[in-house]
């Protein structure tokens, strides 16, 4: 790891980071990297994040209170908590690891984008015209 937040730190603020960060402390404000696929992020037990989390490999055993960005692999551990929304490409969870929010899968995170079936747009047309024609219809 090239950064270390001790137990006793309190960061207000986001924090952008390259390399490798270790939270045994507490961060209030978003935690970034930048676009390299090699930056990791690891919260021990003790430490705590209240804000979203954009990093591409992420080993969780504290608390996130925001929305979790893994665009390679997330591993919560055993005493990982998190409260939002969990995005991944490759998840692994040990039993006791709690998520309060969804866990969304995306293959290519670049391109992923909900379908927005509300707004009767061409999506959903061409969704149903598809089911239509591979016989997937409700009746």
């Amino acid at each position: 790891m090239d950064t270390l937040i001790g137990r006793q730190t309190e960061v207000l603020g986001d924090v952008r980071f390259s390399g490798g960060l270790h939270v045994d402390g507490k961060i209030k404000g978003k935690v970034l990297t930048s676009s390299e696929k090699s930056s990791s992020l690891s919260v021990s037990e003790s430490g705590a994040i209240e804000g979203d989390v954009r990093v591409p490999h992420i080993v969780l055993n504290g608390t996130v209170i925001g929305d979790v960005h893994a665009s390679e692999k997330i591993t919560l551990a055993a005493k990982a908590r998190v409260i939002g929304n969990v995005y991944y490409k490759i998840i692994e969870m040990e039993g006791g690891a709690q998520v309060n929010g969804q866990l969304v899968h995306e293959a290519n995170p670049s391109l992923a984008q909900p379908l927005d079936l509300a707004s009767g747009g061409s999506e959903f047309d061409e969704l149903s015209e598809a089911r239509r024609v591979k016989g997937f219809t409700n009746g």
